[in-house]
């Protein structure tokens, strides 16, 4: 063959030449590179613990909840020179906006508690509520025995600026873990947990009473009846208890004698002008005194003859100074709250976050109820805060820890609902 065959045939067993082989290896590349597996990018920055806690969080609760300690400073801030001017003496001389400030202090304590404990998983939030129901039980104990009184009423301990109320931050937690106890009988209907819980309930009671503390008492023993109504109690049981605690009404007027004070005060108001009005009176006539406007922030003037104007009766100095408008609107933010935490619980399925996340909003709207309708001369004097609004450092950071629970109990992923792969109890 000639040679020109001969070099052609070289080419055919692989004698390309390196030019060629560079050019096919390019082509080759470029032909799979789609089908190569490409190097993972890392994780964008949003996926940390504080985003995916910000998309499943309900992030309207936890808006209006902002909005009540907007209003609650608002209100301080309107109602510090008053308790300042009457705490103040010869020897000591308090700013006029002295409350504010402190308010501002517990608010910056308080809301990291509650983002941290919205944090948390539905387990560990409640393994945290039942270790600090045990904690405070016992601080309770402690009160009647090294607690300091203020106004007649022992509920703290601690002494000078460093003083704190044990049944505050027992509330949110004795809440959860009285739902807990109950959450027990879905799984085994023959365990005693009526009896237990309402055991509990009652020694909790009893300390309250000494120091002595009625509203409280109220809202533990209400917030039990309904857990047991949500529950599934029999009407037997509901009944029975309906008829003890008209029972127990009874006695405690025959023979506590502050409940019984304050029940006189509130059916029979004082006619003797020598003797003055009461509290309650004095609430009544404040709140009016603005119409339906108010008289302007800082125009108040009936404030200054309130008794606690800062804690137990700052609804009053917001219907003086904002008027009656002011006063709805802030108990619609209250309903607001209830109903759309109740509306998340629609589709749960989880008897214990039923039970815990009713039984912390039951606590929070019915502690507003009875602080606004003392305010509007329709509860005898209960000596209790209006929730966010109110000044306190127990309740302030009390109620954060509350509100993160809830949070925790209600966080859900927003994308779950969305994937085919999810089945529900139905089957679905």
């Amino acid at each position: 063959m000639s040679g020109d065959g001969d070099s052609d045939i070289t080419l055919i067993d692989g004698g390309t030449s390196p030019e060629d082989q560079a050019s096919k290896s390019s082509q080759l590349d470029v032909a799979l590179s789609p089908l190569r597996p490409r190097a993972r990018k890392p994780l964008p920055r949003e996926r940390t613990a504080l985003a995916i806690w910000f998309w499943e969080i309900d992030r309207v609760l936890l808006g209006l909840i902002v909005v009540l300690i907007a209003i609650g400073l608002v209100a301080v801030a309107a109602a510090s020179p008053v308790a300042a001017s009457k705490l103040s003496s010869n020897d000591t001389s308090l700013a006029p906006l002295y409350y504010f400030y402190r308010q501002l202090m517990w608010i910056a304590l308080g809301i990291p508690v509650m983002i941290v404990i919205s944090m948390l998983p539905r387990l560990q939030a409640r393994r945290l509520a039942v270790a600090l129901t045990i904690l405070f039980g016992l601080m309770l104990l402690l009160v009647p025995l090294v607690g300091t009184s203020i106004n007649g009423a022992t509920r703290w301990l601690g002494a000078g600026s460093f003083r704190f109320q044990p049944s505050e931050f027992l509330k949110p937690v004795f809440v959860v873990s009285i739902a807990w106890l109950l959450s027990l009988r879905a799984r085994d209907p023959s365990l005693p947990v009526i009896s237990l819980t309402g055991m509990l309930t009652g020694i909790v009671a009893l300390l309250l009473m000494r120091q002595p503390d009625f509203g409280q008492t109220v809202i533990f023993c209400a917030v039990w009846a309904g857990l047991l109504l949500i529950g599934g109690a029999s009407m037997r049981i509901m009944s029975a208890l309906t008829v003890g605690a008209l029972g127990l009404f009874v006695l405690m007027y025959l023979f506590y004698q502050n409940g019984r004070d304050r029940i006189d005060a509130f059916l029979f108001p004082v006619k003797d002008i020598a003797e003055g009005p009461d509290q309650v009176q004095l609430a009544h006539a404040t709140i009016t005194h603005g119409g339906l406007v108010g008289v302007g922030p800082g125009g108040g003037t009936a404030k200054f003859n309130l008794p606690e104007a800062h804690t137990d009766y700052i609804f009053s100095v917001i219907g003086e100074e904002f008027g009656l408008i002011a006063c709805v609107a802030i108990a619609m933010v209250y309903l607001a709250i209830v109903v759309r935490v109740l509306l998340r619980l629609l589709d749960e399925e989880d008897a214990f976050v039923i039970l815990a996340t009713s039984g912390l909003v039951i606590e929070m709207g019915l502690q507003a109820i009875i602080n606004m309708g003392v305010n509007i001369h329709i509860f005898p004097s209960k000596g209790m805060t209006l929730p966010f609004i109110s000044y306190g450092g127990s309740s302030m950071i009390a109620l954060c820890g509350g509100v993160g629970l809830l949070l925790a109990f209600t966080r859900r992923n927003p994308y779950m609902s969305k994937s085919p792969y999810v089945v529900t109890w139905s089957g679905r």
